[in-house]
């Protein structure tokens, strides 16, 4: 067997629950209607980390992120629970992700559940359906991580954070957006 030469951060191959893709066929009027959940590895000087990000699909925010050296369900939980408490989202929501079996987690799927939350994932082997997400993590991927050496995770937690907060969502522009950045686009909704 060939030795793979990337860290694989998704594992769908289990027997936990799979949802159909939700999102696919919705059109968005706007926040807090679909979240687009994922996962990314960031290697260090001396480690490799995982990222999970929750993202508002209409407004492209990050709205809630989690930084840890276990890939396992309690980085997404993290994730959400930081989104949850910033958000607090009206039942009917739907949160997207891919297969992977830290979203089919029976604590994750009963945190969404909790709060009236929709599940959706993607179709198998559809890179498509997540594509927001990927996006997502190219653009962090190039425009910070690429560009800043971080021996620990402490420094790429600081790092990162730095990037997310206060770049990307107060001042990285989004053609999508009328060439806004994702919270000021917010807070002229919250205007009109």
């Amino acid at each position: 067997m060939r030795k793979r030469k990337f860290i694989l951060t998704t594992d769908s191959r289990h027997g936990l629950p799979i949802y159909p893709n939700l999102a696919k066929d919705m059109v968005l009027t706007g926040i807090n209607q679909l979240w687009i959940a994922d996962i990314t590895y960031i290697r260090l000087e001396m480690e490799f980390v995982y990222l999970a990000v929750l993202l508002d699909a209409f407004s492209r925010s990050c709205i809630g992120w989690a930084l840890q050296r276990s890939l396992e369900a309690g980085l997404v939980l993290e994730a959400l629970r930081m989104t949850l408490r910033q958000r607090r989202p009206r039942p009917g929501l739907v949160h997207h992700s891919d297969r992977g079996v830290q979203y089919a987690a029976q604590d994750y799927r009963a945190q969404l559940q909790q709060h009236g939350i929709r599940i959706s994932m993607s179709r198998r082997g559809n890179v498509y359906d997540n594509a927001m997400a990927e996006s997502f993590m190219k653009t962090l991927k190039y425009e910070e991580v690429y560009r800043t050496e971080c021996r620990n995770l402490e420094e790429a937690q600081v790092s990162i954070k730095e990037f997310l907060e206060k770049i990307y969502n107060q001042k990285r522009l989004h053609s999508a957006l009328g060439y806004r950045p994702p919270r000021e686009f917010e807070q002229s909704l919250s205007v009109a």
